[in-house]
């Protein structure tokens, strides 16, 4: 048995309600990078799982393990329209209710939200007002919520929990910043026990956005040279999707206060960008020469050096298996291979 299949069937003791129901969980963004990851662990810990997915990013093949057991169900829906999500919860509690939400639709890419800020308002920020709409509605005891180390801003200091005043410097980490703020809200009003899960850049199989799926993409379209933003300097935490769903399942059936918020990746460990953009081109087109554009951003929003601390995640008794670049050398190797097959 893996330590990820071990940790899944641990029955969630902490997102258990009280009541002798079965374990259900709503999952949003369910067909998306970590959403499907996280749906397939849930599943392997013996727990019935209704995902819902608007598919903007998310692909159905991502759930196709998923779809061919009877304790998951699936819809195209989109959480902003809360009368018809209204409907799915309702007809879907009638059986038994939901134990929690797992909260992971949002917009993912930080630059799509530079471009317009509508995007991250409606897609990040409503979704989870409309999420916690539901839970109030329905019941729903307890919300789990992907959050992101972006809430942070460009802090010149090691990122702990604790540390404040929270100056994000995009719009995507503004609007995670705020439902982080709504849910604290709803956890003195009516939910029983939140968790938020803040982490840096994720990577792995099925991505739908970020460096490496760009890289990849590039090298596709010209194989003899990759152009790379910024000079390459920039250095930041990899955090492999397998650890990263391993920590969620952790962190929820350890921490119970009635708001548990973690820092979740590696602190001891980050990845340049020269090497990120090296690996891929090793991976993906060996020939390929890389043609820096200069500066130590790549672009708007984007922070360029990042010192993560995890010390409170670990002191609750968990590490990550892999290092940055442990983390990014898998997932180039899947991205490409997933990519070389599409």
């Amino acid at each position: 048995m893996s330590r990820l299949d071990s940790v899944a069937q641990n029955r969630f003791d902490g997102v258990h309600n009280s009541m002798s129901h079965p374990i259900k969980f709503l999952v949003t963004g369910a067909a998306g990078f970590i959403g499907s990851h996280l749906v397939d662990a849930l599943l392997a810990g013996g727990a019935t799982v209704v995902g819902i997915d608007n598919l903007k990013l998310g692909k159905r093949e991502n759930l196709s393990s998923a779809q061919k057991k009877t304790s998951f169900k699936f819809f195209q829906a989109d959480l902003n329209d809360f009368a018809v999500m209204n409907k799915i919860v309702a007809d879907e509690s009638a059986a038994a209710p939901f134990t929690a939400i797992w909260h992971l639709a949002a917009n993912s890419d930080i630059r799509a939200g530079v471009a317009d800020p509508d995007v991250d308002f409606r897609d990040t920020f409503l979704t989870t007002h409309h999420v916690l709409k539901l839970a109030r509605a329905h019941k729903i005891p307890r919300l789990a919520f992907a959050s992101t180390s972006a809430i942070y801003g460009d802090l010149k200091r090691k990122l702990t929990e604790d540390i404040g005043p929270l100056l994000p410097i995009s719009n995507y980490g503004a609007m995670k910043l705020a439902s982080e703020a709504a849910i604290s809200a709803a956890a003195e009003s009516f939910l029983e026990r939140a968790w938020i899960f803040r982490f840096p850049n994720v990577v792995g199989s099925r991505a739908t956005h970020g460096a490496i799926l760009d890289f990849v993409h590039k090298l596709k379209k010209n194989p003899a040279e990759l152009e790379v933003l910024g000079d390459g300097t920039q250095q930041k935490p990899y955090f492999h999707v397998a650890d990263l769903i391993e920590a969620m399942l952790f962190i929820t059936a350890k921490a119970s206060d009635k708001m548990n918020f973690y820092n979740i990746g590696t602190s001891d460990s980050v990845t340049t960008v020269r090497y990120l953009a090296e690996t891929t081109i090793r991976h993906a087109a060996p020939s390929a020469t890389i043609r820096f554009t200069g500066g130590n951003r790549g672009w708007v929003g984007d922070v360029p050096q990042v010192d993560y601390s995890v010390e409170k995640l670990r002191q609750l008794g968990w590490a990550p298996r892999l290092t940055s670049d442990q983390a990014v050398d898998r997932a180039i190797a899947e991205i490409v291979a997933e990519n070389n097959h599409s």
